[in-house]
């Protein structure tokens, strides 16, 4: 079976129902990759390095020398390895009855396409697996990532105060319409808070990968994009600005619930967290919040008047929430408020039925 080259729309869609094996080096992979690819490095960073030093200081041959030297001692084992992913994925595949196009079908890639891809696209496929390389690599997958915050979608976005249970309500959404989740993407809940109880976030260049795909993949299901409304920022990464400027351009439909009711919602939710992490984003924000607020929302937080220090949090997320909402061109014209008597999932029937 010889080996096939595609272009990147081909290798995306190939990618929905194979896996995808990244050759690059494991620093390369864990600082950016294709969502759901599985890192298979041909070389290790030290290895890489080496190689690539030789290619700059020696010559191309000595370079390949050397990567033989490395790769010869791997090749029975990585042959292995994509044997057992290859039942790993067949296995959850009749778990979930899903089908693929070809149960030994392997796609691969590296950072531009050129030797390391090449390399192991030759040892898999003198194996007997049927291998697809990706034309020009990674670097081709960012171009087209990058690409796809140019476009135009049709968006809706989720808005209201802080403790709305506007993610719920997201989740909810996501068994009538199409979502993207940012905050789940971002890993972060998008305050000073955020972060606490939450995974480590992706690098921006992941963060936007993963964004990236998400928007193709709800794009080709042809219908208008909920999402939540969020700052440009959300915790350490950034929506990309020409994208976020499209979400501030779009239909706003805004939960209007009562200060106490989110007030009881964000005490469930945030009151059992590390105090210290608690504590520490108080301070962060105590410039904006005030020495007064911070001393007293502190204290509150120390003596387990929990309630009473998120009063004093949510009073000032809501303040600047709506000079953030307000900060809109023609807002009168995209904003709809559904008022709402409490925080709860079922607000996601106000948004698919909004006449009701």
């Amino acid at each position: 079976m010889p080996i096939e080259k595609i272009d990147i729309d081909e290798f995306l869609a190939f990618a929905q129902t194979n896996i995808v094996l990244d050759v690059r080096s494991p620093g390369e992979y864990n600082h950016a990759h294709i969502p759901n690819a599985i890192s298979f490095p041909l070389f290790s960073d030290e290895e890489r390095k080496v190689v690539g030093t030789a290619y700059k200081q020696q010559s191309r041959e000595e370079a390949i020398k050397i990567g033989l030297d490395f790769f010869g001692i791997k090749m029975r084992k990585m042959v292995e390895e994509v044997e057992k992913l290859l039942v790993l994925s067949s296995e959850l595949e009749a778990n979930q009855k899903l089908k693929t196009q070809n149960s030994k079908t392997v796609l691969i890639h590296c950072w531009r396409g050129g030797m390391r891809s090449a390399g192991v696209a030759w040892l898999l496929d003198l194996y007997g697996f049927k291998v697809y390389t990706l034309i020009g690599g990674y670097k081709v997958f960012r171009t087209w990532a990058l690409e796809q915050f140019e476009k135009k979608y049709s968006l809706k976005i989720l808005g209201g105060y802080t403790g709305s249970g506007k993610t719920y309500v997201l989740q909810e959404l996501k068994n009538a319409d199409t979502i993207i989740d940012l905050e789940g993407l971002a890993n972060h809940k998008g305050s000073a808070f955020g972060n606490i109880g939450m995974p480590k976030q992706p690098s921006q260049e992941q963060f936007e990968n993963k964004l990236a795909l998400e928007l193709k993949l709800a794009h080709q299901i042809q219908k208008p994009i909920w999402l939540e409304d969020e700052s440009q920022r959300i915790g350490e990464v950034n929506i990309p600005i020409s994208f976020w400027k499209q979400m501030r351009q779009s239909s706003l439909f805004f939960l209007d619930i009562p200060f106490e009711e989110r007030l009881k919602h964000i005490v469930q939710e945030y009151g059992s967290l590390d105090k210290e992490r608690m504590l520490n984003a108080i301070d962060r924000i105590k410039k904006r919040l005030g020495p007064l607020e911070t001393k007293e929302a502190s204290a509150a937080l120390v003596e387990d008047r929990i309630a009473d220090c998120f009063r004093i949090l949510l009073t000032y997320y809501d303040k600047w929430y709506f000079k953030a909402m307000h900060n809109r061109d023609e807002l009168n014209t995209l904003l709809k408020k559904l008022p709402c008597e409490t925080v709860t999932e079922s607000n996601s029937n106000k948004l698919i039925n909004p006449e009701q």
